[in-house]
């Protein structure tokens, strides 16, 4: 955990009205944030604070993190997350407007998990929502970690049908985590508690609120290999999603849908564009290459040879990366800037490694493991 005045520090910057992601990143350019928290009116003023922003740094920030605080500390489930944790999601750090904190609730080390965004409608329909289910479930059945948003249609099936395949989802609010949206997925919420994390850029009784939604996609996005868009309409909020995608160099794929059904008309709008079309998850798997040489339908892997010898470092998948994973938490961004290989293609050869016993995912990265 970090030392609480650097996180008081962290926390007050990023609650300063209208000091964005953006702007925070160029104060943060000229002194760390404990140092800033130091400087004087007048110090503030000279590196382009308005008078209202430091009023705010000085009267009213400190009761809104003396509550942030408080909220985590009364669960030991609770975490506040900035860019200087080794929890903080190595996909999302190099995105544009990366969040410069991350409210969490459950456990912090699956937002390291290989994850598939899945968003839609809303207003789903009744093959929609069962589609949702139905892909969340398998994927979830591969280790997939589904993400989504905990809204009403395509969101709550897929966070329901990822926890019915037994493995965990992410669900990334637009309000605080002390206020769940919308009240009826309160239980859904709670389940997901269990064994993946809700996670926000809102302070703990932030209420929500319309410009928060559009705002948290780009963290669905961003915390994800992939979007899968089930069901979406022509002016769907699923499109913002797919849109921030593209522009963080993630796959977007599309379930197709009749012409006749308005629910449709932006996924198959997003497959016009360029989009993946995929029926079935063993095509997404394929696409985002995450399963070489691994069958879907392997049976349980056969015990080696009591006197096997052991595979050379030649015979191993992806050994530049595999070399530089050892028994020491090793973080996803570390592992790129030691290999030069983009954060996303590590992630990938991470999740293969993984899923054939080589790698196994820890608090603050990866270590090596059985067979490597």
């Amino acid at each position: 955990m970090l030392q609480e005045e650097v996180l008081t520090a962290w926390l007050t910057l990023s609650f300063v009205p209208r000091l964005g992601p953006k702007r925070l990143a160029r104060l943060l350019s000229i002194d760390s944030p404990d140092n800033l928290l130091r400087y004087s009116a007048a110090q503030w003023l000279a590196i382009g604070l308005k008078p209202d922003q430091v009023r705010f740094i000085t009267q009213h920030a400190p009761r809104q993190v003396e509550a942030c605080l408080a909220w985590q500390s009364a669960a030991s489930n609770r975490h506040i997350i900035t860019p200087l944790h080794s929890d903080y999601p190595a996909l999302l750090k190099p995105i544009s407007a990366a969040p410069s904190v991350l409210f969490v609730e459950g456990h912090r080390q699956s937002l390291a998990h290989p994850q598939l965004a899945m968003v839609g409608s809303r207003n789903a329909s009744i093959d929609g929502q069962k589609a949702a289910y139905q892909f969340a479930k398998e994927l979830s059945e591969h280790r997939i970690t589904v993400t989504s948003g905990l809204a009403l249609g395509i969101d709550g099936h897929a966070h329901d049908g990822a926890l019915a395949g037994g493995g965990n989802t992410i669900a990334v609010l637009g309000s605080g985590l002390a206020q769940i949206y919308p009240a009826r997925h309160r239980r859904l919420a709670a389940r997901i508690v269990e064994s993946g994390a809700l996670v926000s850029e809102f302070a703990p009784h932030t209420p929500p609120k319309a410009a928060h939604f559009p705002r948290r996609n780009r963290i669905i996005s961003g915390l994800s290999l992939g979007v899968l868009v089930v069901e979406a309409a022509i002016k769907s909020g699923s499109l913002i999603t797919a849109r921030y995608a593209t522009e963080q160099d993630r796959d977007v794929f599309v379930l197709p849908g009749s012409i006749y059904q308005a629910n449709h008309g932006g996924s198959n709008d997003l497959i016009r564009q360029g989009a993946s079309l995929v029926q079935t998850v063993p095509q997404i798997l394929e696409e985002l290459n995450t399963f070489v040489n691994w069958s879907l339908n392997e049976q349980e892997t056969r015990q080696p040879g009591l006197f096997s010898s052991p595979e050379s470092e030649e015979q191993l998948p992806f050994p530049e990366l595999l070399a530089n994973v050892g028994e020491e938490a090793t973080p996803v961004d570390i592992l790129a800037s030691r290999t030069n290989i983009p954060v996303h293609e590590v992630m990938t050869q991470l999740l293969e490694l993984e899923l054939s016993g080589h790698v196994v995912a820890v608090s603050g990265g990866y270590i090596r493991k059985g067979r490597g």
